[in-house]
């Protein structure tokens, strides 16, 4: 293992190119299905959400982008909200719908058999473009629940028909400069099947809605043992990856902090994407967190997420391309195999430390937000009102 004290120019170059969009609900109350937890100091509003998030920027240098969970982000006027984010150096990102939390969705929302709950579903989206168009936001988010508990509860087919229809007539809806990315989950809340539970049928969704729609992929979303890295360079081999949701996770969903299960993992996955460049901000992909803390700080664990996918990107980029191709040339498998790990036990933290104190960033943002005082101060101003989070 080797230990820079200072990045390659090329390397530094792109880590301080890259970011990350952090999630609004992110820095509200979370918890488990069984229970949400409240902590002191968690926003009351999307202005708070935002306050919030700004602290994340503020000492990484790396999270200008918020994205907003609609309806949870409902603001009476989303032009101020986009005016106040520009105030704290921020912008508006993705605009995600909701359609997994009203009853009448029980049985499903764009897939729904019940005519009525359909168009219900497809004008929330429209609505949500609406929303992207308020705060200058480009990208519609849809991630659904829907799906079937019991075999036979309703007919797989039927269902992707409708889903196809219902995404198209929301695609229509879409400017020239605009993007769908639809998000898929092998299961949960469904447990028979989900509607869209995998990369294959949300690009074939994708594929056949037109260039403005893409897939997005979550790291949280797969069955144990799934080999994200491969379904990463399919996508990108088809101009089709959007989105890249990073979280971690043990066992589900359990939406961790980035790195902190499966580091390799997290290498393996970045080291395809880097490959081809697609850690660049003319890529076309949007990076983010989608994560949510409730027994850690939630600012805290942001920042601890954007450092954790800093250091592994920057390890990927160490990786010695031409020698690594030379050994896969002659099918040398053990050479091949040490390039990369040398990179990835290498320690890069000296490096962007000293990277970071060039950009007038503190060497370790992570200790420089807890020495801040920033949680005692919110802890003690936001009293009263309804503190902001999902319901479960």
């Amino acid at each position: 293992m080797t230990t820079p004290d200072t990045l390659p120019a090329e390397v530094a170059r792109d880590i301080s190119e890259f970011t990350l969009e952090v999630p609004s609900w992110g820095y509200g109350n979370s918890g488990t299905r069984f229970k949400v937890f409240g902590t002191p100091g968690t926003p009351r509003d999307p202005f708070e959400k935002l306050t919030d998030a700004a602290q994340t920027h503020a000492y990484t240098g790396s999270s200008p982008r918020v994205s907003l969970h609609y309806p949870w982000d409902k603001v009476d006027d989303f032009g101020e909200l986009r005016r106040y984010a520009d105030d704290l150096g921020l912008q508006i990102g993705m605009i995600n719908s909701n359609t997994f939390q009203e009853d009448e969705y029980k049985f499903g929302s764009l897939t729904a058999g019940d005519k009525t709950v359909r168009r219900r579903a497809i004008d929330h989206h429209l609505e949500c473009i609406d929303v992207m168009r308020a705060t200058g936001s480009k990208e519609l988010k849809i991630w659904l629940a829907d799906g079937t508990n019991y075999a036979g509860q309703d007919s797989i087919r039927a269902r992707q028909d409708r889903l196809a229809e219902s995404l198209a007539e929301i695609y229509l809806g879409l400017g020239e400069d605009e993007r769908l990315v639809l998000e898929y989950k092998f299961f949960e809340p469904s447990f028979y099947h989900t509607d869209v539970p995998d990369w294959g049928t949300s690009l074939l969704h994708v594929q056949a809605l037109g260039e403005k729609a893409l897939v997005v992929l979550d790291t949280g979303h797969h069955a144990p043992g799934t080999n994200i890295e491969f379904i990463v360079a399919q996508l990108l081999r088809q101009n089709r990856l959007g989105a890249f949701d990073f979280n971690s996770r043990n066992y589900a969903d359990d939406d961790l902090i980035v790195g902190s299960a499966d580091p390799f993992q997290l290498f393996r996955i970045l080291f395809e994407i880097v490959q081809v460049g697609a850690h660049r901000p003319g890529s076309g992909v949007n990076f983010m967190l989608d994560q949510c803390h409730y027994l850690e700080s939630k600012i805290q664990a942001q920042i601890r997420s954007v450092l954790n996918v800093q250091e592994t990107l920057a390890k990927t980029l160490l990786v010695d391309l031409e020698a690594l191709a030379d050994a896969q040339e002659r099918n040398d498998v053990m050479e091949a195999n040490a390039i990369l790990m040398d990179a990835f036990w290498t320690d890069v933290r000296p490096g962007l430390a000293a990277l970071r104190e060039e950009r007038g960033l503190p060497a370790d943002p992570f200790a420089a937000f807890r020495a801040s005082g920033y949680e005692e101060k919110v802890a003690a101003e936001r009293v009263g009102g309804n503190q902001m989070g999902w319901g479960a």
